[in-house]
């Protein structure tokens, strides 16, 4: 009996064995029949590029060489995966190289593909461009007498970028306007000071930051030390901030946000899927935030101005932003050529993505300016003491500003500019509210 069950064992563990061979076999015949279809697939797709190239060579009605054919090629399959990936040719990486190592002279502008329009994200504060009336959204359509139409932004920049002193004129489509504007700028070397800071009343700290800089943080927490004692809510103002420097935008967060996720980087390949958290020990303050986006807010702002609002850590406020959440980096492929390639994409705490849908604020505010009505025909006491103080000023001689009367108030953003700054007022509003909550 104990041999028929030794026997009856023995022969279900002989059928198994077999059984899990067999599979075995099946799984690894499937493999590699798959391998070999992905390898057929490869080589037939590669034969079909060849042909066309062949074609083309011998038929087309101007005479194009090879090379010319694979650049052209390389060049459309580039523009063709996403808006900021493209191909660079030996002139288009020499202009990189400088824009990334030397000096150069620019108008200050962010550009980026909308719906593949040539779209200005954002001028920065300060420059020509700034200086000439540029608008976050307006669309490039030409750029001295060129039409951008068809055009990559590598080809759009390096256009635009020229000799210090140079005159550009740009023609743009401008929402609300009827027909296009000509804008006339002269190129000058870019110098961007990123952090501004000022003051509202006596409690709330405004900053001001123009773009990720690799000093942002550090300038941001000089600020609020500064100003720690007297501070009980910030301003953070991040309209028009093309981005920069993500480390700048994880370490912005940090000060204000003590754990949790801040923003994750996801890739195809493990090495480019990465997380980066916030730490207590840099931490350095719990005041109220309030954060002030528009549709020139892109990239690294997008991931400040996102991640505060996940973490329910700050009121966001004005417009929703650009929606830049790519990563890309350029990888040579000779000695003199290069591919520009988006290989991740940024993901906010709660797992939303950033790439073209952008952030939207808690509270949207166009921008504007708030009219207000007075009576023309009421004199106050202040109103007239002040008059007959200019008055006494013209008999005795005009007072003189001193040089810390004048620092003082550049430093201070008063009533009246507030008046012609919507955005900035409501956030104001609410930053006062949220003191008196917490207070």
């Amino acid at each position: 009996m104990k041999n028929k069950k030794f026997i009856t064992l023995g022969f279900f563990s002989v059928a198994l064995s077999l059984s899990f061979v067999l599979s075995s076999t099946l799984f690894a015949k499937d493999a590699t029949s798959k391998k070999a279809s992905t390898e057929t697939s490869r080589l037939e797709a590669l034969s079909k590029f060849t042909k066309v190239l062949g074609i083309v060579e011998e038929y087309d009605v101007d005479k194009v060489t090879i090379e010319e054919l694979i650049d052209k090629a390389l060049k459309g399959m580039m523009e063709n995966l996403d808006a900021h990936s493209n191909y660079l040719t030996e002139e288009d990486y020499k202009h990189l190289q400088v824009q990334t190592n030397g000096e150069f002279g620019g108008l200050g502008i962010t550009v980026g593909m909308r719906d593949g329009a040539l779209t200005v994200i954002s001028p920065i504060d300060g420059t020509p461009a700034d200086k000439a009336g540029l608008k976050a959204g307006d669309i490039i359509l030409k750029i001295n007498n060129k039409s951008t139409l068809g055009m990559t932004i590598d080809e759009a920049v390096s256009l635009m970028r020229g000799k210090v002193g140079t005159p550009i004129d740009l023609t743009i489509v401008r929402k609300g306007e009827n027909k296009p504007l000509s804008v006339h700028i002269v190129r000058d070397i870019i110098k961007i000071e990123s952090v501004h800071t000022k003051s509202v009343g006596k409690d709330i700290l405004y900053i001001r930051v123009s773009s990720f800089d690799k000093k942002v943080v550090h300038d941001v927490k000089k600020a609020i030390k500064k100003k720690k004692t007297t501070t009980k809510g910030i301003i953070l103002d991040l309209r028009n901030n093309p981005g920069g420097l993500l480390d700048q935008a994880v370490g912005l967060v940090d000060l204000f946000v003590n754990k949790g996720v801040i923003v994750s980087q996801k890739g195809r390949r493990k090495v480019e899927t990465k997380e980066y958290s916030a730490h207590i020990s840099n931490t350095i303050t719990d005041v109220p935030v309030v954060v002030l986006i528009n549709g020139g807010s892109a990239s690294a702002s997008e991931i400040v101005s996102g991640a505060l609002q996940d973490h329910k850590r700050a009121v966001l406020v004005g417009e929703k932003t650009f929606g830049k959440g790519s990563v890309q980096v350029v990888l040579p492929i000779t000695k003199k050529e290069a591919i520009k390639l988006t290989i991740a994409r940024y993901y906010l705490p709660s797992g939303r993505t950033i790439q073209a849908l952008g952030v939207t604020p808690d509270i949207k505010v166009l921008p504007g300016e708030l009219k207000t009505f007075e009576n023309e025909f009421a004199i106050k006491e202040a109103d007239l003491k002040q008059h007959l103080q200019k008055e006494l000023e013209k008999v005795d001689g005009k007072k003189s500003k001193t040089k810390e009367d004048k620092k003082d108030k550049k430093d201070i953003i008063t009533p009246k500019m507030l008046q012609k700054d919507v955005q900035l007022k409501e956030g104001v509003d609410i930053i006062k509210a949220l003191i008196i909550t917490k207070g």
